[in-house]
This record gives structure tokens, sequence and C-alpha cells, in this order.
């Protein structure tokens, strides 16, 4: 929807890249930077993207599987649209069903992730752009949505595998974003304001699931 070509323009990119870089020299004098860190300056340099690759994705656990761009919107977060919310998802159908759905350009909403019950973990859009999940524009600019694959009323459907996978990718979300381990943070789609939904439903469980997260956020990577 409307989406935005990216930037071939390399030799622009050379030369804001050569300007930032002197400047940064210039005020820290022979202090030597960190690789990654001249790379986050010079992706803030107002009009340029950040590079993107076919199939890439953010968390190394996942299995890239592309959602129709009619369901999503490119971005440039975290730097356009700070990230500081997980909302947890249930797809209300199974795996292949919400994939297709994802991919079905009238369908109108998809999520960044969908985890199926064994734990395998599809990425349909790049944490980069706002997808279309949370029925509220606000909360959709500031979020990462993960689906679950299962039914709110099936308790059996919320497995052990399903929990831990989903647990540790929030943990890797959290992370990179600086987002708190806490229920304001990390939230159901029943608590975006103005929604109509009620997942994840009465058989989600917070506490575990919450003390999964902590668990890996804090273990060794």
């Amino acid at each position: 929807m409307g989406q935005r070509k990216a930037s071939k323009d390399g030799d622009r990119k050379v030369g804001r890249r050569a300007l930032l870089i002197g400047g940064t020299v210039a005020a820290a004098g022979s202090a030597m930077l960190a690789r990654d860190e001249l790379a986050r300056l010079w992706w803030r340099v107002p009009g340029v993207e950040k590079p993107r690759k076919d199939g890439e994705v953010d968390y190394a656990d996942a299995r890239w599987v592309a959602a129709s761009d009619a369901n999503w919107r490119r971005a440039d977060r975290p730097d356009d649209y700070g990230i500081d919310m997980v909302v947890i998802h249930v797809t209300q159908g199974g795996f292949d069903s919400a994939v297709k759905a994802f991919q079905n350009p009238s369908h109108g909403a998809a999520s960044h992730y969908i985890v199926r019950k064994d734990g395998h973990i599809a990425q349909m859009i790049r944490e980069l752009d706002v997808a279309y999940h949370a029925g509220n524009r606000d909360y959709n600019e500031r979020s990462v949505g993960i689906e679950h694959a299962g039914f709110v009323d099936r308790p059996q459907d919320f497995t052990d595998e399903m929990y831990e996978a989903s647990a540790r990718l929030t943990a890797r979300i959290c992370a990179r974003y600086g987002i708190p381990v806490d229920r304001e943070h990390i939230i159901g789609h029943v608590e975006v304001p103005g929604t109509d939904h009620t997942d994840p439903g009465p058989h989600w469980d917070w506490d575990r699931y919450m003390r999964l997260v902590r668990e890996a956020r804090t273990a060794p990577a």
C-alpha cells in the first residue's frame, strides 16, 4: 500500500557517510569508535534507510515467509517509530491458515511472527516495518506482533514448545529495543485500546509466560 522504493543513489549515501564519519572523528578527537557504533550513527542520517535483503530475518531461529505488502507499511523502526511493546495474539485457526491469510492482500492484517505448536517460528514482516496487527494505529507503530497458532478456548493448543519458543523470541525483541519485561509492555491483543478481540484468552498462562521471558532474557547468549 503505497510502498516507498529503496534509494539506489549510492554516491549520495557515500557522501553522507563521509560527512558523518568526518564529523564524528572531529568531535571525538583521536578516540576510536567501534564499527557497529559507526553503523548505527550512519543509518540515523535523515533520509537514509537501513539496508534490506530479501528473506532476511530479525530473529535467528525464525524462517522467512513474506506477508502481502498490503498488510503492512514500510518504515524504518526504531528510528522513525520507537518500539516499546510486544503484542501477543492467537490466530483462531491453524498455522497454515494464518500464513495464507497474511499472504492475502484483501485480509488487511498480519503480524510480524507466527509461532506454531511445535515451536517453529515464521517471520512474515520485518521488525523495521509497521504490521497491521493490533487494530490501533499507534500500537501498530510502536509494537511487534506475535501470533500463536490455535484457538483461545483450547488450552491444549498452548504447548510447552510454543510457550518456550515464543518466550525466547519476546526476550530477544525486548533486549533489542530495551523494552521492560513486564505486563505493561508485553500485552495481549485484548488489552489494545479500541480492539474487539479477546486473544490470547483466559487459557493463556501469563504468569508462566512472563517467567519464561525473564529467564530467557537473563540467560547467556
